[in-house]
């Protein structure tokens, strides 16, 4: 196995006596559009792909062939949260859910978080990892699926809602988006909680009024 991350983690929680050992991770915080997507990811440590990282240094390409690999040899769960629920319950809350989902689906008994805190949702134990996608291979895996999986979908929403440029920006506020979200509008896969949707409702509300 070659990459940044390794298994140590695991195999400790292994050690320990944890049967199910997932690394979790979510994309899709930051996007103006788009659900916030998470992945758990339960490795046999005797099949492990090689070059598995943090999936931002990753191009498309690879992450595209690390996630097939990942797939093909790992349990793997992806899950959402919706636009609505992170309206309603704040984007942090909806990326934890997403993750709690994920967890649940894969059948984890421990579980590898990245980031600084744990779901307040979570049903099984876990430790959060500060950078774990550089650290820990299961959470970098996890990365690497959720990261495939998000894009896919932003690629087929920007097939219903052309304009956008969510084949390219994936629901992030380029420039692209941004003009199109002045000129076009909000759709209903954009998050109205955020400060350039909000600002625009406002506008159009203002407007009409």
């Amino acid at each position: 196995m070659t990459g940044t991350a390794d298994f140590t983690r695991e195999a400790d929680a292994t050690a320990r006596g944890f049967l199910a050992v997932a690394g979790v991770d979510e994309v899709g915080r930051g996007p103006l559009a788009g659900p916030v997507t998470a992945a758990a990811v339960i490795f046999d440590p005797r099949r492990i792909p090689d070059g598995i990282a943090d999936s931002k240094t990753l191009t498309r390409p690879a992450r595209e062939r690390l996630a097939e690999e990942i797939r093909a040899v790992a349990r793997v769960a992806v899950a959402h949260a919706s636009v609505e629920e992170i309206d309603r319950l704040n984007i942090l809350r909806a990326a934890h859910l997403a993750m709690c989902r994920a967890m649940q689906a894969v059948g984890a008994d421990y579980a590898l978080i990245d980031g600084p805190h744990l779901p307040r949702e979570m049903t099984c134990p876990g430790v959060a990892l500060v950078k774990g996608d550089a650290l820990c291979v299961s959470i970098a895996a996890a990365s690497i699926v959720a990261k495939v999986a998000r894009d896919a979908l932003m690629v087929g929403l920007a097939q219903q809602h052309p304009g956008y440029g969510w084949e390219t920006n994936m629901g992030y506020g380029a420039k692209r988006h941004i003009s199109a979200l002045q000129n076009l509008g909000p759709t209903p896969h954009h998050r109205r909680s955020f400060a350039p949707v909000h600002n625009i409702l406002c506008r159009d509300n203002s407007i009409t009024d």
